[in-house]
C-alpha cells in the first residue's frame, strides 16, 4: 500500500487506495486492431463500423438540475432550506459524474476485450471546449452553436473515457496509440484524397475524387487506424 486517501462528496465518503506491484490481468490475444473516432452522436465509432452509444447523462438529468437550481436561487442565503437545496444540486451532479464514469468503464472494457491494438486521436479537449464568446472588441461567431457543441463534448466525457481506456489497456496488456487528428475526417480512406468538400454533413462522407461513400465516423476511424499502424511501424524500424 502506497497511499490511502479519504474524500467526501455530499453525504458520501470514499476511501481511495493506491498500491504498488499490482499484477496486470493480461487478456488473451485477439489478433485484431481498431481505430476509434470520438463523437457526440456515438461516444466511439470503430474502424469495423461498430458504434458505442453516448448515453448523454447530463442531458437526461437537465430537467431535474434546472429545477433544483431554480429552487436554489429562491432560497435565502444561510437558511437551512438553502443548505438542503445545495446538497440536492450537488447530489444530482455527483450522480451524473458516477454514471459517466460507469459508462466509460464499460465502453473501455468492451474495446480492450475485442482488440490487441487500439488507436485514438490525440485530442486537446480543453482547447476544443474553450468558449467561443470572445471579447467586446473581438466577439466570437456562432457562439450559441459552439456552446451547444461544447456541452455535448463535455457530456460525452471524452477525457474521462480516454483516461479509463489508457488504464485498462495497460492492465490488460493492450497497445494504445494516439495519433494527430488533423484531417482524419476529411481524407478518403480509399484513395487518400483530402478535401473539406468530402464531408457532406455530420454523418455523410463522399470522396470528390473517387466517389467512395461511407459513414463519416467509420471513414475517420479507418484513417486513424492506418495512421497509428504507420506510427508503430516507423517506431519499430527506428
Amino acid at each position: 500500500m502506497k497511499t490511502i486517501g479519504i474524500k467526501r462528496e455530499g453525504s458520501r465518503w470514499y476511501v481511495v487506495l493506491s498500491c504498488d506491484d499490482v499484477p496486470a490481468e493480461l487478456l488473451p490475444a485477439t489478433g485484431a486492431a481498431a481505430g476509434i473516432d470520438m463523437g457526440v452522436a456515438s461516444l466511439v465509432t470503430t474502424s469495423d463500423g461498430e458504434p458505442l452509444a453516448n448515453p448523454r447523462h447530463l442531458e437526461a438529468s437537465a430537467g431535474r438540475l434546472a429545477s433544483a437550481q431554480r429552487d436554489l436561487a429562491r432560497k435565502k442565503r444561510g437558511s437551512k432550506r438553502r443548505r438542503k437545496t445545495v446538497a440536492r444540486v450537488a447530489a444530482l451532479h455527483a450522480r451524473v459524474r458516477r454514471q459517466r464514469l460507469d459508462g466509460a468503464h464499460k465502453a473501455a472494457l468492451a474495446l480492450v476485450r475485442a482488440y490487441d491494438v487500439i488507436v485514438h486521436e490525440d485530442l486537446r479537449i480543453a482547447n476544443m471546449t474553450r468558449s467561443a464568446s470572445g471579447t467586446i472588441d473581438n466577439p466570437g461567431r456562432n457562439v450559441a452553436q459552439k456552446s451547444g457543441l461544447n456541452r455535448s463534448i463535455l457530456d460525452a466525457g471524452w477525457g474521462v473515457f480516454l483516461r479509463v481506456l489508457a488504464h485498462k489497456a495497460e492492465s490488460a496488456g493492450r497497445e494504445l496509440i494516439a495519433v494527430n487528428p488533423a484531417n482524419t475526417s476529411r481524407t478518403c480512406s480509399r484513395c487518400g484524397h483530402c478535401a473539406k468538400e468530402n464531408r457532406l454533413n455530420q454523418a455523410g462522407f463522399r470522396c470528390q475524387a473517387c466517389g467512395h461513400s461511407a459513414h463519416a465516423d467509420v471513414n475517420a476511424a479507418v484513417n486513424i487506424l492506418r495512421a497509428g499502424l504507420a506510427l508503430r511501424d516507423a517506431a519499430e524500424a527506428a
